[in-house]
């Protein structure tokens, strides 16, 4: 059978890719080596509470990619559960994540001075974007080099760093805590623009644009599914693309162990750092730039909970600095209690693995026992994950990818090939990448 476009993997990107390309007119296959589909946005049961692949919470819900591909392409939309607010806890409790400038000032968690040198950090940030963006891709350990805040404050300011970007801050670049906080969008131009980001520095509003979807985050992946034209798109399950063809720079189609399928063009969703293992027909400049793509591994641990224990019953989520590993604290069934049996609770805590995997689990475990001591007699399911949430870490030396590849007709779709947002959001803003250039290629 004859294909328009076959895309390679079926994780999110690709099913957002597919879906948007079939509702196009495209007849489209899709291959994926594994026998489900979704990818990372995938929930699955155990012992009868239903985890996601790690903790996840959708930005953008307002007028971002996910959104607009909801509203062109879905036949059945998710519904979102508004995420509430981000917390930080310390041993003097809990305290909503400061977002506006008198938030900051009010922020106790950190001295007082602390919180001025950081309102002013913030705000030479913001300054910095209007004349010389490109000082921005400094560290944000360099960047506050010069300013004497505490070692607790710098604790703090290194979590937010992992939550952020998955790096420290001596890894992770000014530009993504500033986009990644909402301050700066990458989109503005011009005075009135420049000046908003100040306003919000004023006004943050934080959260208040993200939410959870109920039934976990496979919803969104069975809202897409279910809205694939059957007429219009295959799916390969349990099938593993050895080789992209290639002919006078040009794709002609993939290679299995089992099938040869030809098509004009190729989307493909898996790590763009691996795409050198399945075409010899890549620049050398390329291969060297896809060398610089880095990434992190994450460890989620999921804690069934009775009924008596009373901590996290409220929407949002918390970021932990002070009690071992940086962590952050989702309970979903605080959005969805049908994520769990009855009347017990869910909550996913997620940390950054750097060294050996046995140690970090334990360290994870100890942190989350010292931080919330009652907690430990409550457990009645524990589950471990391990994953790479994202296929390219923003560090400041990083690099991702255009979706257009070197080779005509080959597009890349994925968290390595757009830097804004994370997760879902961040896959859809590269879907919708996707899609410009095909249309500039003339392909829709």
């Amino acid at each position: 059978m004859a294909y328009d476009v076959i895309i390679v993997g079926a994780g999110i990107s690709g099913l957002l890719s597919a879906l948007a390309l079939s509702k196009n007119g495209k007849k489209c296959l899709i291959i994926e080596k594994n026998e489900y589909v979704g990818g990372l946005a995938r929930s699955y049961d155990v012992e009868g509470y239903k985890v996601d692949v790690g903790p996840h919470t959708i930005t953008a819900l307002k007028d971002g990619p996910l959104v607009t591909l909801m509203n062109n392409y879905f036949d059945i939309v998710p519904q979102f559960i508004p995420h509430g607010n981000y917390r930080v806890r310390s041993h003097n409790g809990i305290s909503n994540f400061p977002w506006a400038l008198k938030e900051w000032m009010l922020f106790d968690i950190l001295p007082r001075k602390d919180r001025l040198f950081l309102v002013q950090a913030i705000s030479r940030g913001i300054a910095l974007t209007l004349s010389d963006a490109n000082s921005l891709n400094i560290s944000v350990h360099d960047f506050m080099s010069d300013l004497p805040v505490s070692s607790r404050t710098l604790k703090f300011i290194n979590s937010v760093c992992y939550f952020l970007s998955g790096r420290n801050a001596k890894e992770t670049p000014v530009w993504r805590i500033l986009r990644g906080s909402g301050y700066v969008e990458e989109a503005h131009h011009g005075f009135r623009e420049h000046f908003s980001r100040f306003i919000k520095l004023a006004r943050h509003k934080g959260s208040h644009n993200q939410g959870y979807p109920r039934g976990g985050v496979e919803s969104i992946v069975k809202s897409a599914e279910y809205s694939l034209p059957e007429t219009l798109v295959d799916i390969k399950l349990g099938e593993t693309v050895s080789n992209i063809h290639v002919e006078d720079g040009h794709v002609t189609g993939v290679g299995t162990s089992e099938n040869n399928w030809d098509a004009s063009s190729v989307v493909y969703s898996g790590y763009t750092k691996d795409l050198p293992k399945l075409t010899s027909d890549l620049p050398s400049s390329y291969l060297e730039n896809l060398k610089r793509i880095k990434q992190t591994k994450a460890l989620a641990i999921w804690l069934g909970l009775s009924s008596k224990f009373h901590e996290f019953d409220y929407r949002g989520s918390e970021i932990w600095f002070e009690e071992g590993k940086p962590c952050w604290a989702m309970p979903t069934t605080s959005f969805d209690p049908a994520l769990a049996p009855k009347d017990k609770k869910l909550v996913g805590f997620a940390f950054i693995v750097e060294n050996d995997l046995k140690k970090e689990h334990r360290r994870a475990l100890d942190t989350i026992y010292a931080t919330l001591p009652n907690i430990e007699r409550h457990v009645e399911m524990e589950h471990t994950q391990v994953a790479v949430p994202e296929k390219a870490a923003a560090t400041i030396d990083c690099y991702f990818p255009s979706v257009k590849s070197p080779i005509n007709g080959l597009y890349l779709v994925g968290t390595d090939t757009n830097n804004n947002s994370m997760g879902i959001t961040r896959a859809s803003y590269s879907v919708l990448d996707c899609l410009r250039f095909m249309k500039k290629d003339r392909i829709l």
